[in-house]
């Protein structure tokens, strides 16, 4: 697969830009086979966890130490830097909600500082980056408002889309998945994968007053024994054929949803667009790379 995919993004030469907000961990190891052609950009004020990307990884890589608004008018945001890394956001946790789960101790507000921000669309056009194809988001409670803050015209040529929102209220008036899923499939979109996380849900309080009694009783002890409840979810969308056709969209952005799909393992859609393509576009080199049958 990762050949097929080398060499239309050559043929082509074709630079997906890929927007990672929420970039403390790693790039996501689905980007790896388009890395070495593709425009990185990635998004964390937080930098307790902020991994530098290796050089030579990607064609273009950017670092970007400052929190993202949807307000375009925001130049600073009050930043809740939590017990871990990882749950900091520019929301305030509700911790009310929280209580019922046995991670909620990680939620815990260390600090709250004052961070620089700014809106999407002003940092791309900062940075000279005229268009995002896979956006992916882990803003702690922020995603599609953070979405939607796009341009018009850059948002509705997203090809692939990554959000990682709540399932409970985790934060003070977070976006929650049924929210983003709603308006995600509005925008032209489709589910095309969707993993639940969760946590236990048990107050520290209970386990406290068990393990006073149980003195060897830990966590991991509860986490091994206690089926955890959906707590968020992990979503890929991938845009429609429907949506590619209403804005006759042109051969990259067919070609590169056909990249995304192969990575997405989506095979029957990834023949779907193969199909699409040479229907609009006819019989070239191309559609032969992305349906061999028609050879």
């Amino acid at each position: 697969m990762n050949r097929e995919i080398e060499n239309l993004l050559t043929t082509l030469k074709i630079q997906p830009v890929l927007v990672d907000i929420g970039a403390s961990v790693a790039p996501p190891p689905q980007w790896t086979p388009l890395a070495q052609h593709s425009i990185y950009v990635g998004f964390d004020p937080d930098r307790r966890e902020l991994h530098d990307i290796p050089d030579g990884q990607y064609k273009r890589s950017i670092i970007v130490n400052e929190a993202v608004t949807s307000a375009p008018e925001q130049r600073e945001v009050n930043f809740y830097l939590t017990r871990s890394p990882y749950c900091s956001s520019t929301l305030l946790p509700d911790t009310e909600s929280l209580a019922d789960y046995l991670f909620a101790d990680l939620f815990e507000v260390e600090r709250e500082v004052l961070v620089r921000a700014s809106s999407l669309n002003a940092v791309l056009e900062r940075l000279g980056v005229q268009s995002v194809d896979w956006f992916k988001t882990d803003s702690q409670g922020t995603d599609l408002r953070l979405f939607l803050s796009l341009k018009p015209d850059l948002r509705n040529r997203v090809l692939a889309v990554d959000i990682e929102p709540g399932l409970i209220d985790a934060y003070q008036g977070e976006d929650l998945f049924v929210d983003a899923h709603r308006e995600l499939l509005r925008q032209g979109l489709w589910l095309s994968s969707l993993e639940v996380k969760g946590s236990v849900r048990m107050r520290r309080t209970t386990l406290q007053a068990i393990a006073s009694q149980h003195c060897n009783l830990r966590d991991i002890d509860i986490y091994q024994a206690v089926r955890r409840s959906p707590g968020w979810c992990e979503a890929r969308y991938l845009r429609t054929l429907k949506s590619l056709r209403e804005r006759n969209a042109d051969t990259r952005d067919y070609t590169l949803l056909w990249v995304f799909s192969m990575i997405e393992q989506q095979w029957g859609y990834a023949l779907d667009i193969a199909q699409a393509y040479r229907q609009q576009f006819g019989q070239n080199d191309i559609s032969t790379q992305m349906h061999p049958i028609f050879r």
